[in-house]
């Protein structure tokens, strides 16, 4: 495991935010020595598959995270003035279940709480927090904005909600970005984690790939909020720093606080999740008792449904063709998919809901047990 891992990196899915290609990310940490790096991505998981499999293709273990967005209030509140406002957060897989949750809190955010961003609430924070690690994210964390704005108590309030929620799993975020407020902040964050015992873990919120590439990451912002480079009212960083750095380069900074170097080890041996490709899996489909066999259901379906649609006496022609469909689904282990299908189509025609046409997923064949 190498010295230093990165757990806070946007891709190109951070819409007009990231910069990094997801293909470049794991090359670029073997170049700079790193066994593992993470994606946390602005509100979704869009990229997890592609990173996941570019990091395995380069040797590198992949972490999946994603930046949430975090409600001030709760993820149905959408006044506007009040509830466009919100924090960030880091959270990453320890395991498949983690996963899971995380899958679950990004698509919730999409569903319930969809208000400029998509946004979870505490009540699913807690709800769905096994198998998460969390850390306390950049300067728009809850917790940096509460120390920011000279409220200590309410800082430690809320780190301490984490803390009860994620345990030893939660972690206060410091970065090295050049930006006035983080040297400020890092202070009153490291006063805070070792007073609530809290362990620190060092991030870089990196957003490009080299420290060459900021422009190119201003140019970016100009197309996210409209403007011209040329605009001095426009969205930018005060900083060149948000790349993804070596390990001595982070090592360096925090030299006055190895643990935080440490435990982005630590973090990163916690998170294994596994992805499994090249089979389907389809949910179970109940057919009815006096069926030995789900192919036996599927095939009196599709032997009423011709007699239907042919009548009694069917042609060489159309029963070869029909024991050839059935055969090539079988073998393709796709009967439970057809009865699926079959449910949802004949639960639409009986209960007068439009159905279209159909197709592709042999479209002869689904004509011949669902009309």
């Amino acid at each position: 495991m190498s010295e230093f891992v990165h757990l806070h990196i946007h891709s190109e899915f951070s819409l007009l935010d990231g910069a990094n290609r997801i293909k470049d990310i794991p090359v670029r940490a073997k170049e700079l020595g790193m066994d593992s790096i993470a994606i946390t991505d602005h509100g979704v998981m869009y990229g997890v598959i592609d990173f996941y499999k570019a990091c395995k293709k380069e040797g590198i273990k992949p972490i999946i995270g994603c930046e949430v967005y975090v409600a001030t209030r709760t993820r149905f509140d959408k006044e506007p003035g009040v509830d466009n406002h919100y924090y960030h957060l880091i959270l990453l897989a320890k395991n498949n279940q983690g996963y899971k949750n995380l899958s679950k809190l990004v698509s919730l955010g999409f569903v319930d709480g969809y208000y400029y961003k998509p946004r979870i609430d505490k009540q699913i924070l807690e709800e769905y927090s096994e198998g998460l690690v969390c850390l306390s994210a950049c300067l728009a964390g809850e917790v940096n904005q509460a120390l920011l704005n000279g409220n200590v108590e309410k800082a430690e309030e809320i780190a301490l909600w984490h803390k009860n929620v994620f345990g030893e799993d939660y972690y206060i975020e410091i970065q090295n970005n050049g930006i006035r407020e983080q040297v400020l902040a890092n202070q009153k964050l490291v006063q805070l984690a070792r007073k609530l015992d809290i362990p620190l873990v060092a991030t870089n919120d990196a957003h490009y790939l080299k420290k060459e590439d900021a422009y190119n990451h201003e140019v970016l912002l100009c197309i996210q909020t409209g403007k011209r480079m040329r605009d001095e009212d426009r969205m930018k960083f005060d900083t060149e720093e948000l790349y993804i750095k070596s390990p001595e380069e982070m090592s360096k900074y925090f030299s006055a606080f190895p643990d935080a170097i440490e435990n982005t080890v630590k973090i990163a041996e916690k998170c294994n999740v596994e992805f499994e490709f090249g089979h389907t899996i389809l949910p179970n489909y109940d057919v009815p008792q006096q069926y030995a066999t789900h192919y036996d259901f599927l095939k009196e379906l599709c032997d009423k449904g011709l007699e239907k649609r042919y009548g009694t006496q069917l042609s060489d022609e159309i029963k070869e063709r029909a024991e050839y469909e059935l055969r090539i689904i079988k073998e393709m282990g796709y009967v439970d998919y057809y009865l699926i299908v079959w449910d949802f189509i004949h639960y639409a025609k009986t209960h007068d809901i439009p159905v279209g046409p159909g197709r592709g997923s042999r479209s002869w064949f689904n004509i011949s047990i669902c009309n």
